[in-house]
């Protein structure tokens, strides 16, 4: 049985430590080993006998369906085996949230996902940060970097979501969200 886990956020060293990457850097605990592909830089891992691709697409996140479709495709597998990890700042920092299915919330990274694949029939894993944030100052918030009280809970948090993924593979939807959603 084949994964696909994808990362959420934007590419290059600009927004490598923002609030919107925070996808990236989860799906970057599972894995060392990266390699540019098509649309994207992705690991392969094996876990609990579960062969697993990740993905941190290379299409910038308003774009993220491109990348998704392809490898799903690419890949041959089921939508049902596809987990989208990002940012949800309508979740306290800190917060994790698993659904099998959903609305995009305004997110347009899944509002492509869902375009280009056909639906929100697939697994996300919202990780929180806040929001903390005036009145239209939602991009400026998303875009910048965490804080310096974030920044000491922030490798626990990534942990903590990144074993959610390996989880989401080896243990199903339902046992991972009730062990993880919180």
């Amino acid at each position: 049985m084949k994964f696909l886990i994808v990362g959420l956020g934007n590419p290059g060293p600009k927004y490598e430590d923002t609030r919107h990457n925070v996808g990236f850097r989860v799906v970057e605990q599972l894995s060392d080993d990266w390699a540019p592909g098509t649309h994207g830089d992705l690991a392969r891992i094996t876990h609990r006998g579960k062969q697993i691709v990740v993905l941190k697409p290379s299409t910038y996140m308003n774009l993220s369906g491109k990348a998704v479709r392809y490898w799903l495709q690419a890949e041959k597998i089921p939508k049902e085996n596809l987990l989208v990890v990002m940012d949800d700042l309508h979740l306290d920092f800190g917060r994790l949230r698993l659904r099998g299915k959903g609305s995009d919330a305004g997110h347009n990274g899944l509002k492509s996902i869902d375009q280009l694949t056909g639906g929100n029939n697939y697994a996300r894993l919202r990780v929180g940060i806040g929001n903390d944030f005036h009145p239209g100052q939602q991009a400026d918030y998303v875009l910048s970097d965490w804080t310096a009280d974030e920044r000491i809970d922030l490798p626990k948090l990534l942990k903590d979501a990144s074993e959610a993924c390996l989880s989401f593979c080896a243990h199903g939807l339902a046992n991972t969200m009730s062990a993880y959603n919180r």
